[in-house]
């Protein structure tokens, strides 16, 4: 890819489905109530049903409907899930097609897989069986369905970095505007509730049995969401008078090596990335007025990722607050899912509260916002941390 132009980047849609909304006016309003999602799980047969998770309480014969497919027809939950986000961000950006999707999945058609699995041993010659559930438990199928679902033909990728990958996918699709290579494209991600990603979590022993409280002295592991996030990128020869929800003026991606799972205990990884950040957007640190942190709840994570603010921002350091004890962590999603986090609060106008917060964290060197605040909102800086220390931070900007 070339050398970033000035090809500026604007959000025209945008939609979001997770645990505390299946829509942008039910995801703000259970944010204005302060309204965590976290309970028992209720569509994953699983051992540790003990453990809170952030699930859509919609079956996924309700999400067909929503989603307006045919029926008699197997469909991922990971696809649905995302295919209703889409469809919100192209109906809100006034688009029936665009010229790329770029997606990001960790766990793809896996809940099919895990539903299905006596069966598709039973009958693994059956080609209807074939027909109708293999196609799904490739990663880039879900990806691919949605392009299909829009006529998209060209440029469709689906990414998979872990808890960066919907970030990243954002990143991508700026990255192509800016470069003069497309005018508009589809970028998100998304992700269901499987045994993959729970059985994953518990053997780090990182899983909350309580429900995740980012940044709190007594914090005790992360819980896990499911979600769907996608944005509709447009170029400047693109808009034509849109309704313009934001501008992407920074982005960077870096990976820090310091461990398969964790961050640098100083944040210095972290802090990187932000810089980076920070440089493609040509703004200084102060000029931030919000960051949306990655806060997952857990030791580690919290941890590092405070101190990387305190050394990005010293003593001028903007509010910050974690939503993933609304949203739970989303995985492949949360970039996404953050991002329309932060594009709210600059539509709204808010600082996002930190709920479950109690007793802060006695060495960060800030306070997280505990209630949601009005105020003027110009600059949002959103945070993804990921597995081998691959980090990504978006920067959005008010038009």
């Amino acid at each position: 890819m070339a050398v970033d132009t000035k090809n500026r980047v604007f959000v025209t849609g945008f939609g979001i489905v997770s645990a505390i909304g299946c829509n942008i006016d039910e995801t703000f309003t259970s944010l204005q109530q302060k309204k965590s999602s976290f309970g028992k799980i209720s569509f994953l047969e699983t051992k540790l049903k003990t453990f809170p998770v952030a699930e859509v309480k919609k079956s996924n014969d309700e999400l067909r409907v929503i989603a307006n497919l045919p029926e008699n027809k197997s469909y991922s939950r990971t696809f649905l899930l995302g295919i209703i986000a889409a469809q919100q961000a192209m109906q809100l950006a006034g688009l029936k097609t665009a010229q790329g999707v770029l997606g990001a999945t960790t766990v793809g058609g896996v809940d099919l897989k895990e539903r299905n699995y006596n069966k598709l041993i039973e009958l693994s010659g059956n080609e209807q069986i074939k027909k109708e559930i293999f196609p799904w438990l490739e990663l880039a199928n879900c990806t691919d369905q949605i392009a299909n679902f829009f006529n998209i033909k060209t440029n469709v990728t689906t990414i998979s970095t872990a808890c960066t990958s919907s970030a990243n996918s954002i990143m991508l699709g700026a990255r192509m505007i800016r470069n003069g290579m497309i005018n508009n494209v589809l970028v998100g991600g998304m992700e269901a509730l499987s045994l993959f990603s729970l059985n994953g979590f518990n053997s780090l022993e990182i899983l909350s049995p309580t429900g995740c409280r980012p940044f709190d002295e007594n914090r005790n592991g992360l819980t896990i969401g499911e979600g769907a996030a996608f944005l509709v990128l447009e170029s400047e020869k693109s808009i034509k008078g849109k309704k313009i929800y934001g501008e992407i003026i920074g982005y960077a991606n870096r990976n820090e090596a310091f461990h398969q799972t964790a961050s640098t205990p100083d944040g210095t990884g972290i802090a990187m990335t932000m810089r980076h950040a920070l440089k493609t957007s040509e703004i200084k640190p102060e000029i931030i007025d919000y960051i949306n942190s990655h806060g997952t709840g857990t030791v580690i994570n919290d941890m590092s990722e405070g101190k990387a603010i305190g050394i990005v921002f010293g003593k001028k350091i903007p509010p910050v607050s974690s939503t993933k004890a609304y949203t739970g962590h989303t995985l492949a999603a949360a970039g996404a899912v953050e991002a329309v986090l932060s594009l709210l609060a600059i539509k709204e106008q808010v600082i996002l509260p930190n709920l479950g917060l109690e007793n802060v964290i006695e060495e960060l060197p800030f306070i997280p916002q505990r209630e949601m605040k009005n105020t003027e909102i110009k600059h949002v800086l959103s945070n993804s941390l990921g597995f081998g220390g691959a980090n990504s931070t978006l920067i959005f900007k008010k038009v």
